[in-house]
């Protein structure tokens, strides 16, 4: 009878230890494919890789960028935004969005002019100096005019053009990293 009891108390041992195997590798597959889900649809998070975006964004930033924003509304003026490259869509940029389809973009005496009105851009240093005019030019419908926060270093829609709306990933949200440059753009 005592052989029978002991072998009960192995079985159910057993049951236990395969039962909190099995909860651990559903618990990790659960936790995989929803950081994948995540990843593909909600948040993204890259690196920095150049001093386009300075001050703003300095080389080995790390920010997040939210993929649904734009689904949910329009990108707007201002926004930093992530997208692919259009010269080599392989490659990802980081620029802010300075205008929308539609609109007539100058570049004058160190001004953005956006249909003509003189644009405030809080976010550049105020003694920035950008080398050169540029436009007038218009917009087309389903497009955005992109330039770096370091006018004079960076490669935009003033060298390769307008960006096609279906290349944009998604807006750039937090600096994540490094601990002292933490924040929201």
């Amino acid at each position: 009878m005592e052989q029978v009891r002991q072998d009960q108390f192995d079985g159910q041992s057993e049951k236990k230890q395969k039962s909190a195997l099995l909860e651990i590798l559903e618990s990790v597959a659960i936790a995989v494919l929803l950081a994948v889900l995540i990843r593909m649809f909600l948040f993204q998070p890259f690196i920095i890789p150049s001093e386009s975006m300075y001050p703003t964004l300095q080389i080995s930033d790390r920010i997040m960028v939210n993929k649904l924003s734009y689904h949910l509304g329009d990108p707007g003026r201002g926004d930093v935004i992530v997208f692919k490259y259009p010269m080599d869509p392989s490659r990802d940029f980081v620029k802010r969005l300075i205008a929308v389809g539609g609109e007539t973009i100058e570049v004058r005496d160190n001004v953005i002019y956006i249909n003509g009105n003189a644009v405030s851009e809080e976010y550049l240093p105020p003694d920035l100096i950008m080398n050169g005019d540029f436009g007038p030019v218009e917009v087309p419908p389903g497009t955005y005019f992109m330039m770096g926060d370091n006018r004079n270093s960076s490669e935009d829609s003033r060298s390769w053009g307008m960006l096609p709306e279906e290349n944009i990933i998604g807006k750039a949200v937090v600096i994540y990293w490094p601990v002292n440059r933490i924040g929201l753009l």
